[in-house]
């Protein structure tokens, strides 16, 4: 069977079952001790046996924002980046302009399944969210809401799931 031909399961059996990441969080006012959705974030990742390589909090600034994805893409043992907090529509809500600018390629996909299965749980509140993910500099970098609930339901449905697959397949 040519490489081409091989399927996601074929796929994630040779993935790998623990990578690097670290969890940003953005937000105005939380601090690590009222960051839920941060903690919620590691706790998960370490459960499902990814090693955390670091988290920070950072304002809702582009500035900020893109400083922290640039510097943990420089380092060797980040592999993902999951942000969460700042994807929604108000006025301070900058977020996924500052990632989207930094994306060499955008996962559309995640997105779309992160708002249906949202839809499915808050109803058409759901469209408000601007949750993406992408690769930047051989990184995966997720974009998830601030919202506890929202970052379990991604993290749980989708991204822990796939975590090994996507980083082996920005990999190749």
């Amino acid at each position: 069977m040519a490489s081409g031909d091989s399927t996601p399961r074929e796929h994630k059996a040779h993935a790998p079952t623990s990578v690097g990441c670290f969890v940003l969080t953005i937000s105005d006012t939380k601090t690590p001790e009222t960051d839920t959705s941060g903690l919620l974030i590691r706790e998960l990742l370490e459960k499902a046996g990814h090693a955390m390589k670091g988290s920070a909090i950072v304002k809702d600034e582009p500035a900020q924002v893109q400083a922290v994805i640039r510097e943990q893409c420089a380092s060797s043992g980040v592999r993902v980046i999951i942000l969460t907090g700042g994807t929604g529509i108000t006025s301070r809500d900058s977020t996924f302009e500052a990632v989207e600018a930094l994306l060499d390629k955008r996962l559309t996909g995640f997105g779309e399944l992160f708002r249906f299965l949202s839809f499915q749980e808050i109803g058409p509140a759901a469209m408000l969210s601007r949750a993406q993910a992408g690769v930047c500099q051989g990184r995966v970098v997720f974009s998830l809401p601030g919202s506890p609930n929202a970052c379990r339901l991604a993290m749980e449905k989708l991204i822990i799931p796939e975590l090994g697959h996507l980083v082996r397949e920005v990999s190749r």
